[in-house]
């Protein structure tokens, strides 16, 4: 693919953009206004982005109120991640029958991959950094997950720069933000300067390529590229917190009795909210079920949690039976032993897991605690 000069489109080349895509994919999911969140939809028009709304976002709490009346993408992330799409909350996996139908054999039959094709509008960079990691859990290695690689090697990508850091948002620290940085199609970068607002675009692949060439744009010029990056970088420098990540690995795993571990599992409910709508969180259990004439019978994967009791259970009971075990487990895995599975820290630093905890259990916090009470005894 040529490298290209980034290009311009109005709103109305938006909407060009969107219904070239619904000839090219079966569905066009996106950010849309729902039961007062901002979550991932089908959608057929720009009318139905959240034009002119915003997020208010702090642990234990999300709110969206009015925002710039002209930004189609002027909030920070809502409840959903691209997860759901790629890696569904249930899946079957294969389904067995028997009786005269089938013989009067057991004949089992897996569940052929989905052959849908998903359109993402509005991947902001730490969800594209999600959907990496979950790259590397599904499709390396020698076990790969064929449901997860069709969905995955049929979506494409619209993503967008971030115009807004939300109070929870801390991908700075995570290396995952908020500048868009590869893994898309094309790349949006809002203007709204006052003036008419404009969408820079940026092509990332040569699906992308094409399909701009069918949608009315025109080249940008050098002010509004300067324009588009000073966005960003307002961004980078508003983020709603931080964490030091430089230590974070051997902090962990060197203090696994640690009494703010007890501390927060005091307050922690196991809910598994934040497992839930963490964008890389892969953990599931699976489930047999049948009908009532006992001829058919079936098995499926639904996601699960590390924070559940039955997650860890082995014969004789639960290998992690107190919510200090489950929450250490947790936290552990996503900024310490990720990294020696993967390669890589399993946060994005997204900031979900804070502002939809329901006692606002911040995960920058707990390890700000840890490392404050380990320099004061040092």
């Amino acid at each position: 693919m040529k490298t290209t000069q980034p290009g311009i489109l109005t709103q109305d080349g938006l909407q060009a953009l969107l219904d070239a895509l619904r000839y090219r994919v079966d569905r066009v999911i996106g950010p849309t206004l729902l039961d007062q969140a901002i979550v991932y939809d089908d959608i057929d028009s720009v009318d139905d982005l959240p034009k002119g709304w915003t997020d208010e976002q702090e642990a234990g709490r999300y709110r969206v109120v009015a925002g710039d009346e002209d930004a189609l993408f002027g909030y920070a992330v809502g409840p959903h991640s691209w997860k759901k799409f790629l890696h569904p909350p249930r899946q079957r996996l294969w389904k067995a029958t028997y009786g005269p139908d089938a013989g009067d054999e057991v004949r089992v039959v897996a569940e052929p991959p989905s052959q849908e094709r998903l359109a993402f509008i509005g991947v902001r960079a730490c969800e594209l950094h999600a959907m990496a990691i979950q790259d590397r859990v599904f499709l390396e290695g020698p076990d790969v997950d064929p449901h997860y690689q069709a969905r995955r090697r049929a979506s494409f990508i619209v993503a967008v720069n971030c115009s807004k850091a939300g109070g929870t948002c801390f991908c700075v620290s995570m290396g995952t933000g908020p500048s868009v940085p590869a893994g898309f199609d094309l790349a949006l970068t809002e203007i709204t300067d006052g003036g008419e607002p404009l969408l820079l675009v940026e092509i990332g692949s040569e699906a992308g390529q094409d399909l701009l060439a069918e949608v009315p744009h025109r080249a940008a010029t050098s002010e509004e590229i300067a324009n588009a990056r000073s966005v960003v970088a307002a961004t980078a420098a508003s983020m709603g917190r931080e964490m030091r990540t430089d230590d974070v690995h051997d902090l962990l795993l060197h203090n696994p009795e640690h009494p703010r571990w007890q501390d927060v599992a005091d307050r922690c409910l196991s809910c598994s909210n934040c497992t839930m709508v963490c964008p890389t969180c892969f953990c599931t259990t699976v489930e047999d079920s049948s009908d009532l004439s006992g001829t058919e019978t079936s098995r499926s994967r639904r996601w699960d949690s590390c924070f559940t009791m039955d997650f860890s259970y082995l014969h004789g009971g639960s290998v992690r039976s107190s919510t200090r075990s489950r929450y250490r487990q947790w936290m552990t895995h996503k900024l310490a032993t990720w990294s020696d599975q993967f390669g890589t820290s399993g946060c994005v630093g997204c900031g979900r897991c804070i502002s939809w905890c329901p006692v606002g259990i911040d995960i920058t916090e707990e390890v700000c605690a840890i490392r404050e009470t380990r320099e004061d005894e040092e």
